[in-house]
């Protein structure tokens, strides 16, 4: 499973188009930790590629949008 189908299934949508479609025109998305084995999530600004994880303590965190090809 990747990332973005990671953040899909805990924020609970299972098509990618539906989860797009329900932040595209928020300020903020659900971002995600790209470290593996880490799963932490947050609220992200959509165009976010270097959020802070608090449980790895890096800047790891991808907006979804990011990782959606969106922006």
């Amino acid at each position: 499973m990747n990332k973005l189908e990671k953040l899909m299934e805990i924020e609970g949508f299972e098509d990618s188009l539906e989860f797009m479609g329900a932040y595209i025109t928020d300020s903020v998305s659900p971002g995600i930790c790209k470290n593996p084995g880490c799963d932490y999530t947050i609220e992200v600004e959509l165009d976010q590629t270097k959020g802070w994880c608090e449980d790895c303590n890096t800047q790891s965190v991808v907006s979804g949008m990011i990782l959606a090809g969106v922006i």
